[in-house]
């Protein structure tokens, strides 16, 4: 696996696989809650612990590291047998797996701006990619069981994943290849994505806006003297 420097390669890979297990066990609740059979389950758990990361290696034009690695099929397809067979035991577990989510968000955001870093890309482009490798499987699994992308609708889920790749590709643009980077990146991360699930943190929504704008005023305040 090729990364800049400051980074272990192994540590990266083991860590991956570490977040696509995780992120396959959300995605395998995800189906067990929306009713699929077994085979959807395993189908849907690969589709969040993976469709980050080959989304990110086919925008950046390299083959997906899913298919050059069969480690990544086997833990995803992992995943999704263990959230099939014991989903009543992973079920009840709701709130440890969102804590790992959180670490896998933060992981992924990272190791995403690192593997865009690595093929020269520019600086937001990198930050961006950071970001949906992290946040682009959960978009997927919302879509597949027909719900509005959670990263759309409220919890903080892609500004923490866009803070941590930030930190990570700013801190190599200004020459600063120590690993504090890539874990300061991380932390940050998973720390704004906890605050957002402990307090309920969001963005200003669409319906803190007006309904609608009365005609009347506009033609009030068209008639004013300028």
């Amino acid at each position: 696996m090729d990364v800049p420097p400051g980074f272990d390669p192994t540590l990266v890979l083991w860590l991956n696989l570490a977040g696509t297990f995780v992120f396959g066990l959300s995605g395998g609740l995800a189906a067990v809650h929306a009713r699929l059979d077994g085979f959807g389950v395993i189908v849907l758990a690969g589709v969040v612990g993976l469709a980050g990361g080959i989304t990110r290696d086919l925008l950046i034009g390299v083959p997906p590291a899913t298919f050059r690695d069969w480690r990544y099929l086997a833990v995803a397809g992992g995943a999704g047998l263990v959230t099939s067979l014991l989903h009543p035991l992973v079920g009840r577990l709701q709130r440890p797996i969102d804590t790992m989510d959180a670490a896998g968000l933060a992981l992924f955001c990272v190791t995403g701006a690192a593997t865009a870093l690595t093929h020269r890309l520019g600086t937001a482009e990198a930050i961006i990619l950071g970001a949906i490798t992290g946040i682009g499987g959960g978009m997927v699994r919302d879509v597949l069981v027909g719900e509005i992308p959670i990263v759309l609708r409220g919890g903080l889920y892609a500004i923490p994943a866009i803070v941590g790749a930030g930190v990570v590709v700013l801190a190599y643009r200004e020459g600063n290849y120590s690993t504090a980077f890539p874990i300061i990146g991380a932390a940050a991360c998973f720390l704004i994505r906890m605050a957002g699930l402990r307090y309920d943190l969001n963005l200003p929504s669409a319906t803190d806006l007006p309904d609608r704008v009365d005609p009347r005023r506009l033609r009030k305040r068209a008639r004013r003297p300028r």
